[in-house]
């Protein structure tokens, strides 16, 4: 087995809003009934706890509420603010209805009609269903309000410019839901949306361009400038620079522990996704990961 290049794998939670699903319901791209039948904030809470919202979205560095934002994430663009998520109506997001929620995923718009800037993975979030969009609302709509303001965030021009935030979707925004591949088994359709649509992995693990856009031809192949300027490894089967060495076990319990093949418990960033996400995912659901990682072409 090779050694580990990085102390990190999946960095699936990093970007602003991150959040993420559950097992193999009716397909793919569905949610885990990890409630009572009907029960959409039970549901909501496998994919609140699946991404780890909670770490992003509470600035635990200062003392802040839990999801009242405030939390940086430094970038190449400049220092992006994680924004209250708590259904507070002036400062959270207690006035959006379910429209407002499923534009704000799935065309990076916001209630007011302005865009949302990209840190904000909606170029990925945009392939979730909308029964697990309606359902994580549902459940963040059941937290305790805080009345936080948000901070704003300090970018440079002209990335601080929203006006040219709808040029960039239009050149990196497909807007989806993307559906399951039929040629293809459950547990590696579940994969594919938990990667690309839940976890939005390629957020952090695929290069980017000039603009910020992820350079397709280098899905998962690594990112030298990921968040707050860290090295991001790829994870695609390739044998020198990604996880083509690893086995599907090695992965999964990566995903459930921190412990790497030779023995290493992942830190920092790493360490908080995996305390706070993947190791709160259904075996099942990490089985899915590394299924379908395993099928992701190399990039060396």
């Amino acid at each position: 087995m090779r050694p580990v290049p990085i102390r990190v794998l999946v960095r699936a939670a990093l970007p602003l809003l991150a959040f993420a699903g559950g097992g193999f319901a009716d397909g793919g791209a569905r949610a885990a009934d990890a409630g009572p039948p009907g029960d959409a904030a039970g549901r909501g809470a496998y994919l609140f706890d699946a991404a780890g919202c909670l770490g992003c979205h509470t600035n635990d560095k200062e003392g802040g509420a839990p999801l009242a934002g405030g939390r940086a994430l430094a970038t190449p663009f400049g220092t992006f603010y994680t924004p209250n998520i708590t259904p507070d109506p002036v400062n959270g997001i207690g006035r959006w209805s379910d429209a407002d929620f499923i534009r704000a995923f799935r065309e990076g718009v916001r209630p007011d009609g302005a865009a949302l800037f990209p840190a904000f993975p909606y170029a990925s979030y945009t392939r979730m269903t909308d029964r697990d969009l309606l359902d994580l609302k549902a459940y963040l709509f059941s937290r305790p309000a805080v009345a936080a303001p948000n901070r704003p965030h300090d970018l440079t021009p002209p990335f601080s410019w929203r006006f040219l935030v709808p040029a960039w979707q239009w050149l990196y925004l497909t807007p989806g839901p993307v559906p399951d591949d039929p040629a293809r088994p459950p547990a590696w359709n579940r994969g594919r949306y938990l990667v690309d649509a839940l976890g939005h992995c390629g957020e952090c693990h695929t290069p980017r361009s000039l603009l910020g856009g992820m350079e397709s031809g280098r899905y998962l192949a690594g990112n030298p400038d990921g968040p707050d300027g860290d090295k991001v490894p790829g994870i695609t089967a390739a044998q020198a620079k990604g996880i083509g060495g690893w086995s599907d076990g090695d992965l999964t319990l990566l995903l459930e522990t921190g412990l790497t093949p030779e023995g290493d418990v992942v830190g920092g960033a790493m360490g908080e996704v995996v305390r706070n996400s993947t190791s709160k995912l259904t075996a099942e659901d990490r089985a899915a990961i590394a299924a379908y990682l395993k099928t992701v072409p190399a990039k060396e």
